[in-house]
């Protein structure tokens, strides 16, 4: 009798799910990844949100860290119109100017047991910042403007002690006027009127029509930069310091102009070089077998496998025995060709060469096929190379630093960062200024990849490079 062999198992069959079952479930798994995609859009949009908020503050580092302050507060924009308006004429950039009277109005509370004295109010000599804005200070409004009180008006309110019992308290506004003086009605326009009200520590100000700046000793005193902003110049002090206060101290000429002017030329300049190089040398790899191709490209990947701290210095000899340091021409061309050649020669040879050999046989050259049918079919991998070329000139930290050190108007905007860095940041603590000079460096980066960021998914650009 024989053995009976076992059967083969079938593998049981797939059950294929109801048309309705699938589609819920592609759009589930859609919805997750919409999801997925819209917060990590939301975590960065925030990121760079936060960075502008606190680009606007006196002191961005405060802790706790506040959303909503003066300058995005809308009735102290009002107030800061006025003031600007009164001070100088001038409603949205304030000042200080001959023949101004400023009403400042400022209400202090206390417990009903407490007596409300008059906090003593002076114009301090006062240096608009630190280190190169220091230097720059030619005019005070010390110098120039006088302040008095006007008028005084008593009042009750009920309010919660620490305890949270409730309880009368008094309030006393006080209404002073600052004057442009009589004497100096020749003088100069002054771009801010600081204050100081000093009062005990029993009574506490509960209303100004601007926040003050700062409490010093335990509260006693009260400390406003600017008494007279406008509405943009409380809005964007810092921004407005930032471009008035990095100057040479010699000329007295903004640098920050200078330094984006330098920036934008040298991504300018590396963006058609590497475009120029990356298209030329892409299509060569891609389409031209000559001996030592392989070698070639396999050189250029290594290269790009070797930090460019590595070769500094021999590149740095080199451009200094060809006298283009200090220069823009230095910056630009140090880096124009890495992964540029390879995303272009990876576009190259998805294009059909069918198209390439017709133009041929039409008595065409290699050039003029390269030049007539190629480049005006590259659009998409052109585009994508030159954001990405202007992206990483514009962001460039180390070659700048290395190879352009004088004059300050020849630097980049990125090492003009670090120089803002010494000079304000550190010891100073004048923060604020430093991220207005960030947030400003970033913004061209921005509105780039806005306007252009759909052409680097574009379709076409995806079906040449798969």
């Amino acid at each position: 009798m024989m053995a009976s062999t076992p059967a083969a198992k079938v593998p049981p069959l797939r059950r294929r799910l109801p048309a309705g079952a699938l589609r819920r479930r592609q759009l589930a798994a859609s919805a997750w990844l919409y999801l997925a995609f819209l917060a990590v859009a939301t975590i960065m949009v925030g990121t760079f949100a936060l960075a502008f908020i606190a680009s606007l503050k006196v002191d961005p580092l405060e802790r706790p860290f506040r959303i909503y302050f003066d300058q995005l507060n809308p009735a102290a924009w009002i107030a800061a119109a006025r003031l600007g308006q009164e001070g100088a004429g001038d409603a949205l950039w304030g000042g200080l100017a001959p023949g101004a009277k400023v009403d400042f109005s400022v209400t202090y509370a206390a417990p009903a047991v407490a007596t409300i004295v008059e906090p003593r109010a002076e114009i301090p000599r006062r240096r608009p910042g630190s280190g190169i804005a220091a230097a720059l200070m030619r005019h005070y409004a010390a110098d120039y403007a006088s302040i008095a009180l006007r008028s005084s008006s008593a009042a009750t309110m009920q309010a919660r002690d620490e305890r949270g019992f409730r309880q009368t308290w008094q309030t006393r506004t006080f209404v002073y006027e600052v004057t442009y003086r009589t004497d100096r009605q020749n003088g100069p326009r002054i771009e801010r009127t600081p204050l100081n009200l000093t009062a005990p520590t029993s009574q506490t100000l509960i209303d100004s029509p601007i926040s003050p700046s700062r409490s010093e000793r335990r509260g006693r005193l009260l400390s406003w930069d600017n008494i007279t902003p406008g509405a943009l110049g409380l809005i964007f002090n810092n921004y407005r310091r930032v471009i008035n206060e990095t100057a040479n101290l010699q000329t007295g000429k903004s640098l920050l102009g200078s330094w984006l002017g330098n920036t934008l030329a040298i991504a300018t300049g590396r963006l058609v070089l590497t475009l120029v190089i990356a298209s030329l040398a892409g299509y060569a790899l891609a389409r031209l077998k000559f001996r030592g191709s392989r070698l070639l490209f396999a050189a250029a990947l290594f290269s790009m496998t070797i930090p460019a701290q590595v070769t500094f210095v021999s590149n740095y000899l080199i451009l200094r025995d060809l006298s283009l340091l200090n220069t823009p021409w230095s910056v630009i061309v140090v880096f124009v060709a890495s992964a540029n050649v390879l995303l272009m020669k990876q576009f190259f040879e998805g294009f059909p060469r069918e198209i390439e050999e017709a133009a041929v046989v039409d008595g065409a050259s290699r050039f003029q096929v390269f030049c007539k049918i190629v480049l005006p079919n590259a659009k998409p991998a052109l585009l994508v190379n030159a954001i990405l070329a202007f992206q990483g000139a514009w962001n460039d930290f180390f070659w700048p630093l290395v190879l352009i050190t004088s004059p300050p108007e020849a630097l980049t905007v990125q090492v003009g960062l670090l120089s803002l860095r010494r000079s304000f940041g550190g010891v100073q603590g004048d923060w604020g200024l430093v991220l207005a000079g960030a947030f400003i460096s970033i913004v061209p980066v921005v509105i780039l990849f806005v306007l252009f960021q759909r052409h680097i998914v574009s379709t076409q650009f995806a079906k040449g490079t798969t």
